[in-house]
């Protein structure tokens, strides 16, 4: 008959890849989750908090608010941390400005801690510290109003900081 039939490429399918899995940690300070969560004061002020979560006790070590963090902010507030609990072996953070300073890179190489970033747009590869965001955000930061950093500090330090005890009161409610 003389028909010819166009050849068509097959469309081009990228080959799923799994992520290698990240493995569990093992005992406290093995791996922690660290990121920020944003509020503002009564009168309008931008208020950054710092959080850090041991992802196998769910132990919250810090939740430090400044207005402003840059990376040396950061590795201070680390240090503070690690002289009372000891240093980790991994930090699962995302790709913010402040992870990726020189100064945390410094002080990661100098005290033997590995980084672990998570994918761009990809906040599930950081899933304790976002569940932990969750909770911070609805039982201290929306409950309250916060006049100043140092009320801001105060409010923070009464609220409990473990996330276990957290999961336990409410599975009794």
């Amino acid at each position: 008959m003389g028909l010819q039939l166009r050849n068509k490429p097959p469309k081009r399918r990228v080959k799923a890849r799994l992520r290698e899995d990240r493995e569990e940690a093992t005992g406290p300070n093995d791996v922690w989750a660290m990121d920020f969560v944003h509020d503002q004061l009564a009168l309008g002020k931008k208020l950054r908090i710092l959080k850090v979560v041991d992802t196998h006790s769910r132990f919250c070590p810090v939740v430090d608010p400044r207005c402003s963090y840059r990376g040396e902010d950061v590795v201070k507030t680390l240090e503070a941390v690690c002289a009372r609990t000891g240093y980790p072996n991994t930090i699962r953070v995302d790709n913010g400005s402040e992870y990726i300073s020189r100064e945390l890179d410094l002080w990661v190489y100098a005290n033997g801690v590995t980084l672990d970033f998570s994918r761009p747009g990809k906040p599930t590869d950081n899933g304790f510290i976002e569940a932990f965001d969750s909770k911070l955000r609805a039982e201290c930061l929306n409950a309250h109003w916060f006049l100043s950093l140092a009320d801001a500090q105060d409010k923070l330090e009464g609220w409990p900081l473990s996330w276990f005890a957290l999961q336990t009161t409410a599975g009794q409610r």
